[in-house]
């Protein structure tokens, strides 16, 4: 633990840092919708979703990971579409706690391992992507899906970066999406919609014919299974024994809206894809996205306007509503307890108390 925190710490030495001072306080959230009494072993009575950040400040909030450092702590979180990665670090960590905090730049130029990448757009005005999903190895480093360079890369503690994998079959991943790190030290990711590159599916920089759900492991990249449910997939997660992968799929209409299990074999394959739930045809904006399991192998995913709270047998419990009209994109567990759960959107950040703990990075 204490390498890990020396890591990180390292690591934000040399991040470019500035404050960043927008506050719009514009959505409202409304309550918590439960569709099954077990939900109330996860909220408490007076849960309740807070707006940390309003609108103003970032433009494509993605792939939240908490970063805990001994009594303290402070949220990262990806601003694709402009290219940076922010810090939110709260007033206080204690509970109750007021929701002001500072956001700031934790860096910058997080889509390209090529520092000088910098802004939104480059010198020709064309459009500059920045990371997507984050998370941490088994040593404390962040290792981050890179949609500008669509490579997943590895922040060293000196602020470089290492690749670790770019290519599959002599051929450019399309986008990598989220990411996640299995306790021996295995990388899994989802390669999905081609959203990182102009034209999107039909943009001539697209190489592979397929989006994937991959794992690296000792330095090798595997291919473990092609568009789920015939669908890019997107979000990605592992049950707390780590012996099933959840991997989920969903554009943004109703049409087809799924998330699958797989069975996790040995050899850190996978094999037995099913359903593990099916939105299709629920409304609300969004499909599928990011996924987070706490410590009873409860599911939650943000899409269909909100969070969703699945049980382990794939039944809905629960919803978070978003407020009308926004789409949550993607959350993650925080605090020294574990027991706040962050969500972002593509411009707001908000969190809301639990009683269960969620699993997050260690």
């Amino acid at each position: 633990m204490r390498k890990r925190s020396l890591n990180l710490l390292c690591l934000s030495l040399v991040m470019t840092i500035y404050w960043i001072p927008v506050r719009a306080q514009t959505p409202i959230a409304s309550g918590i919708v439960k569709l099954d009494p077990s939900l109330d072993q996860i909220f408490p009575p007076d849960a309740k979703l807070e707006l940390l950040q309003g609108e103003g400040a970032f433009e494509g909030g993605e792939g939240p990971l908490w970063i805990q450092h001994g009594e303290t702590g402070y949220l990262l979180f990806s601003d694709v579409g402009g290219n940076r990665i922010f810090q939110w670090t709260p007033d206080c960590f204690t509970y109750p706690c007021p929701t002001g905090g500072k956001l700031s730049v934790f860096l910058d130029h997080s889509g390209y391992a090529d520092a000088s990448r910098v802004g939104s757009v480059d010198s020709t005005g064309a459009h500059l992507y920045g990371s997507n999903g984050l998370t941490l190895d088994r040593e404390g480093r962040i290792v981050l899906d890179a949609n500008g360079d669509r490579a997943v890369e590895r922040l060293e503690k000196d602020g470089k970066r290492t690749t670790l994998a770019d290519h599959f079959d002599g051929k450019r991943l399309t986008c990598p999406n989220d990411i996640v790190v299995k306790s021996d030290g295995a990388v899994y990711f989802t390669d999905g919609m081609a959203g990182c590159l102009p034209k999107r599916e039909d943009d001539a920089a697209r190489e592979l014919p397929f989006h994937g759900v991959y794992s690296i492991r000792n330095g090798s990249l595997q291919l473990l299974d092609k568009d789920p449910g015939d669908l890019p997939p997107n979000g990605i997660a592992f049950s707390p024994d780590e012996k099933i992968l959840y991997v989920n799929n969903g554009g943004p209409g109703p049409n087809q809206r799924q998330i699958f299990a797989y069975d996790v074999q040995s050899d850190g394959t996978v094999k037995n894809r099913r359903f593990f739930a099916d939105f299709t045809g629920e409304k609300g904006p969004g499909g599928p996205d990011g996924m987070k399991i706490d410590v009873m192998g409860n599911l939650y995913s943000t899409g269909m306007g909100g969070v969703w709270v699945l049980s382990p047998a794939g039944k809905r419990l629960g919803k978070i509503p978003a407020p009308e009209g926004m789409r949550f994109s993607n959350l993650a567990f925080g605090d020294r307890d574990s027991k706040t759960l962050y969500v972002v959107s593509p411009k707001t950040l908000w969190r809301i108390r639990l009683k269960v703990a969620g699993i997050r990075p260690k």
